[in-house]
């Protein structure tokens, strides 16, 4: 996907073909998550696009933590 880096964070902004894909790709986000006990921001708009931005909170960077969830994210919309 194409990551970028933003004031300390990895950013990625999707279009999908509906709000209720967004919704789906939100909720398999939150699954792998909550498994990594690492969570991003979430924030959709425009009913159909979503912006999905992580950093290591705790170190006020980008860390490994957010490369592997990025990774994982690259992995669920390629499913899409």
């Amino acid at each position: 996907m194409n990551w970028k880096e933003e004031n300390n964070r990895l950013v990625l902004e999707l279009t999908l073909g509906s709000f209720d894909k967004v919704i789906d790709l939100v909720n398999k986000i939150a699954k792998i998550a909550n498994e990594m006990d690492h969570h991003p921001d979430l924030k959709i708009y425009d009913y159909k696009k979503l912006r999905i931005e992580t950093t290591t909170h705790s170190e006020g960077k980008i860390t490994e933590k957010d490369h592997i969830l990025a990774s994982k994210i690259d992995q669920l919309v390629e499913q899409l």
